[in-house]
């Protein structure tokens, strides 16, 4: 039979509810007894039936979180992350990818409604085709990533910022001619000459929407005229795809002085691409990618990127989260975390 909070009681020698006190931690138990009981705990080997509190409070103890691309390194730093800090707070996790379909994420909200778990932080790529405008009232939800909303909580950087401090960090090295990789792909039948790779129809994601607004803007701001051609689109960022259209373009287009890669998985696809072509970074052109990975101080050379504090992210995240817990009809709130640029031996002359 399983032990219940009866039994660890009676072995203790305490109530049933200071047991209680001392798996929920929200009393203070003196500490002789809390030692007694945790003893009992350990002795029959108690677990807590989660099933029972959910059926008197309503909570099943689990969240939900979903990430568009579970192979990317940058999304298992968030789900590590989600998983610790969420441990530390009594939750589980259920973690989905949602390949940036509306009907997964609409499957993934009905849950949430249903009580299946009690919120969900979900990461939309484009909000545009997201199933949060379309699916009804929503759950506790809050959003994590680029989409510029304000319908329920969010955690963000500021993309803009971020990529003109990084193309105004290149512009300082000296750079003039600085190719973008991972711009938005140009609509079939515009006179663009940035395509390449991918779907032509695809607008591009939030991000790469306002990562490109941002090496616009330091390019403008620096009297540097805006070349299409240095604009590289892509339809999945990832290192095979970057590897793929950069070297299309150094088969077609003269080297530039730089590629700012949108994210450090690009990053090292381009990297790749450099070193079989016989390109010395940074001798001959400089690299420079967004996120900040673990791998990107080991990638050779060095990688210069933008950073930003993942635990203070995602603490924030599951923070806004416990709060539409609590309260599904409290106004929306959005915490925008700073960002910086890394310099490494990748953009230093």
């Amino acid at each position: 039979m399983r032990p219940t909070v009866k039994d660890v009681a009676k072995l203790a020698g305490v109530s049933p509810k200071t047991v209680s006190n001392v798996i929920n931690g929200v009393v203070f138990v003196r500490p002789e007894t809390r030692a007694r009981v945790e003893s009992a705990l350990a002795e029959l080997d108690y677990v807590p039936n989660m099933s029972a509190r959910g059926l008197r409070n309503g909570r099943s103890g689990m969240i939900a979180l979903a990430l568009p691309d579970l192979l990317r390194p940058y999304s298992a730093e968030i789900v590590h992350l989600v998983v610790e800090l969420a441990h530390e707070r009594g939750w589980g996790v259920q973690i989905e990818q949602t390949a940036a379909e509306p009907k997964r994420e609409f499957e993934l909200l009905s849950k949430a409604r249903a009580y299946l778990v009690d919120g969900l932080i979900l990461n939309p790529v484009n909000l545009d085709d997201s199933a949060v405008t379309t699916a009804g009232p929503l759950p506790p939800l809050v959003l994590i990533g680029d989409v510029d909303q304000d319908v329920v909580s969010q955690v963000a950087i500021d993309n803009v910022a971020a990529a003109r401090d990084l193309t105004k960090h290149l512009l300082a090295q000296g750079c003039r001619r600085i190719a973008a990789v991972g711009t938005p792909e140009i609509p079939r039948g515009s006179s663009g000459v940035g395509v390449l790779g991918g779907s032509a129809e695809s607008p591009g994601t939030a991000a790469s929407r306002l990562r490109t607004a941002g090496y616009r803007q330091a390019l403008e701001e620096a009297g540097v005229p805006i070349d299409p051609s240095l604009e590289i689109s892509l339809d999945r960022w990832r290192p095979e795809g970057a590897a793929t259209v950069v070297a299309k373009y150094l088969a077609e287009h003269e080297l530039p002085d730089a590629f700012f890669c949108f994210t450090d998985t690009m990053a090292s696809g381009t990297l790749s691409t450099l070193w079989s072509a016989g390109i010395d970074v940074p001798k001959q052109v400089l690299v420079a990618g967004f996120d900040n990975i673990l791998d990107s101080q080991f990638m050779i050379p060095p990688l210069t990127t933008i950073a930003f504090d993942r635990r203070e992210f995602v603490a924030a995240a599951l923070d806004l989260l416990a709060e539409r817990m609590a309260d599904k009809d409290a106004p929306p709130r959005r915490v925008m975390i700073p960002h910086h640029v890394v310099e490494r031996a990748s953009t230093a002359r």
